[in-house]
């Protein structure tokens, strides 16, 4: 260990992150040398997510890039990567929806080669850091199904849309990471965290090709309210869960 990577796990441990040593090196490997370390080290040490200090996350088996201000991927989210991949095929329309860095999208589209892959958000900073995610893919930016490419209609085989699900109320006792760090947009899902769910669910029978799914993450306690909004919309929905990843998903199906 070098005397500023030592510095560096001195001042990580001081700003009170457990795991240090890991992050310390983490840093090391991401910085151009010891001055580009220490910025490093200071906006970690400031409460800045890790992911974005250095610049990228790894999630579910690719790395994704990452800007400041944008949304980090959780590893919850590998419950919607599975099921969706799950269920495309080459050609499929994916439309990845909410996408923040493009990393669902990218994921789904790294284990079955050859979807249609279509990626929308409201905020630009994310849509700007879908695309270094995503080259050449068709990323658009705009409020939720608005966003995207009226010929999409009737056509999307899987609609992620990883909504923000964060009761308003709750936002306070984020994380500081997550709250001083992630857009409010990324996080805040209104009285119930639903709010924006049921924007999605009330449009998705437009997009959706026969058969197609909406896959959405949500908490038990959403799981109820979820379920009426998905199936007042005419979908048929389904809840997926796994302990491991401490995760929740409602899968909800156009007839």
């Amino acid at each position: 260990m070098t005397d500023v990577q030592g510095a560096a796990i001195s001042r990580l441990r001081a700003a009170g992150c457990v795991f240090a040593e890991e992050e310390a090196e983490i840093l090391a490997e991401a910085s151009a040398g010891a001055d580009d370390l220490a910025a490093m080290v200071g906006r970690r040490a400031a409460g800045e997510p890790l992911e974005q200090v250095v610049g990228y996350a790894d999630f579910c088996g690719v790395r994704v890039r990452l800007r400041p201000g944008v949304f980090v991927p959780r590893v919850r989210s590998e419950l919607l990567v599975r099921l969706g991949a799950a269920a495309v095929r080459p050609g499929d329309v994916v439309v990845d929806l909410c996408c923040g860095s493009g990393a669902l999208g990218l994921a789904v589209r790294h284990r079955v080669p050859g979807i249609v892959l279509h990626a929308a958000d409201v905020d630009p900073v994310a849509v700007a850091c879908a695309r270094d995610n995503l080259p050449g893919g068709a990323v658009h930016q705009g409020d939720l199904f608005a966003a995207l490419p009226p010929g999409l209609r009737g056509r999307v085989t899987l609609l992620l849309a990883n909504v923000p699900y964060v009761a308003t109320r709750h936002l306070p006792f984020l994380p500081a990471e997550a709250r001083d760090h992630e857009p409010r947009t990324a996080l805040d899902g209104g009285d119930d965290g639903l709010a924006v769910f049921r924007a999605v669910a009330a449009g998705a029978a437009h997009w959706l090709a026969p058969g197609g799914l909406l896959i959405s993450e949500i908490t038990e306690a959403q799981t109820g309210p979820a379920l009426a909004a998905a199936a007042g919309n005419g979908l048929t929905p389904t809840i997926t869960t796994d302990d491991d990843l401490d995760a929740r998903a409602i899968v909800s199906r156009q007839p």
